[in-house]
């Protein structure tokens, strides 16, 4: 009897052993995976700077990771590598908004240096009326593209972004976007949405 205890001891022993050298090389396996996702995220930052901190973190959370599974720690989800990392997912850090002239065409242009022009030809007499006349025309063409440009205003608003990869990003929408610093969001098409 005892020496069938004994051997069930040491079965369970052996069985735990092999389950903690499963467990660190599964470990492994998963920093290295996670690592290659981290560098490649990082590899897509333009700004150097941005993209050596970033190499930087993805190298010590790896450390940390291969640490873990190297030290005989059994697998569980305190010693689990991170998940990816959202490439598309971060954090509204500002919204502004701004009034942005419209745009002029020529009806503006032509319609003001009519109106410049015959309020011109009313001054003067001779050749005095025909320069009035001329620069009444151009004022008033330089006034009608103003006049409508103003009346074409609208508001734009501007959404700056920080992504979890560290990259920064500003979004223009012609409407309320609906967001506000500190919302979570995602990349969708060329724009955002909320996360």
């Amino acid at each position: 009897m005892m020496k069938r205890n004994l051997t069930l001891a040491l079965v369970l022993a052996l069985s735990s052993a092999m389950g903690t050298v499963h467990a660190s090389s599964a470990q492994l396996r998963a920093a290295d995976a996670q690592y290659a996702q981290d560098r490649e995220i990082c590899n897509d930052e333009r700004n150097d700077g941005q993209r050596m901190k970033c190499l930087r973190a993805a190298k010590s959370e790896n450390n940390r990771a291969l640490a873990a599974a190297r030290g005989g720690d059994r697998y569980d989800e305190r010693n689990a590598p991170r998940a990816a990392a959202c490439r598309d997912c971060g954090k509204v850090t500002a919204v502004r908004s701004a009034r942005q002239n419209g745009s002029a065409n020529a009806l503006g242009v032509i319609g003001g240096g009519a109106v410049g022009g015959l309020l011109g030809n009313q001054v003067g007499g001779g050749s005095g009326r025909a320069l009035a006349t001329v620069a009444g025309a151009v004022g008033g063409a330089y006034a009608g593209k103003k006049i409508q440009e103003r009346a074409n205003a609208h508001t734009v608003w501007t959404v700056d972004v920080q992504y979890d990869n560290g990259q920064r990003r500003s979004f223009k929408f012609n409407n309320q976007p609906g967001m506000q610093r500190g919302d979570r969001v995602r990349n969708s098409g060329n724009s955002i949405r909320r996360s």
